[in-house]
């Protein structure tokens, strides 16, 4: 085999497709995890390597709600998300060396030199290296078929939906300098912007409580008790105070978890701010382990981004599976 097509366990492993471990469901070069816009960008550039790919996907994520994006070049009427990804397993489909688990990873465990254990739900892969494209878990407020209005009429990034949404009722969700920030940029796109907490907490420093002040942004101090709206398409929040807050929109501004539960089981670094630490290259902490998309930094979650660390966390990694003989260092 040629060194971009290799994919032999180390000597002193079980073979992973061989009859000498039963309990593992097959071997790969590389792991991703995640079936998202950077884990399929992840897994495309690694076909067009020759490597064997396992790709865990459990359809779910960001990239299954119901949003359009409208900034990424090549698609002049917007594609949904949901679209983008049927068109990513549609292009993978021609690899036949690329296998699709829909598992959740439930651990990695390994190292460099002798590979990665994949474990999900009963299940387990070995793999030589492993992309994390595990992204985040939003905290959207939650009320009655909250989920059938994401991506619809409720959003969580300017730079996603903020054009959109010039000049229509705005109502921003959050009890933080980070939602005020917010209200105070949707602002320079429409006059009605209006904050609401969603909290018995409200966090909002006098320094930002001066400029929404300054710019009419009123702050409303209070919870969600109900929505209107019909077809994802929300008209009114009802507070459990009683006060009916018209709006076209709803941008929630109440935070992601980063999805690092993986990621810290095999001692990867994180930031500050909980996200997987990765240099230039896609590089985390831990040889032949790489991350891409929004699990790698609090802000620019966006799908060009997550393509284009996708794509780089590959290459990487297929670097790093080349021999000495192929290496330019």
């Amino acid at each position: 085999m040629t060194a971009a097509t290799h994919t032999d366990a180390p000597d002193d492993a079980d073979d992973p497709d061989g009859a000498d471990a039963p309990n593992v469901a097959g071997g790969a070069d590389v792991a991703v995890v995640g079936g998202g816009p950077a884990g399929l960008s992840a897994a495309l550039q690694l076909a067009r390597y020759g490597r064997r790919v396992l790709v865990l996907d459990t359809g779910q994520g960001r990239s299954t709600h119901h949003q359009t994006n409208r900034n990424y070049l090549g698609f002049p009427d917007g594609v949904a998300t949901t679209e983008l990804r049927d068109l990513g397993r549609r292009q993978l489909a021609h690899y036949p060396h690329v296998r699709f688990a829909a598992h959740r990873a439930t651990g990695v465990v390994g190292d460099a030199r002798r590979g990665f254990t994949v474990q999900a739900q009963g299940h387990v892969w070995w793999a030589r290296a492993v992309v994390l494209a595990t992204g985040v878990l939003d905290h959207f407020p939650h009320f009655p078929d909250w989920q059938d209005y994401v991506g619809r009429s409720m959003f969580w990034c300017i730079a996603c939906d903020g054009y959109e949404s010039r000049g229509r009722r705005i109502l921003v969700v959050g009890h933080t300098d980070a939602a005020a920030g917010e209200a105070m940029q949707l602002h320079s796109l429409t006059r009605q912007v209006r904050l609401l907490t969603n909290s018995r907490r409200d966090d909002i420093s006098t320094r930002f409580r001066r400029r929404l002040a300054a710019a009419g942004v009123p702050i409303v101090h209070d919870r969600i008790e109900t929505a209107e709206g019909t077809g994802g398409r929300l008209s009114a929040i009802v507070t459990r105070g009683g006060e009916r807050l018209p709006l076209d929109a709803l941008f929630s501004i109440q935070g992601a978890t980063p999805e690092t539960a993986l990621a810290r089981g095999l001692g990867v670094r994180l930031n500050a701010h909980g996200y997987v630490e990765v240099d230039t290259e896609q590089h985390t902490s831990v040889p032949g382990v790489y991350a891409a998309g929004d699990i790698t930094a609090p802000h620019s979650h966006q799908v060009s981004a997550a393509v284009q660390e996708g794509a780089q966390a590959a290459s990487a990694a297929n670097y790093f599976l080349y021999p000495p003989e192929l290496r330019a260092d």
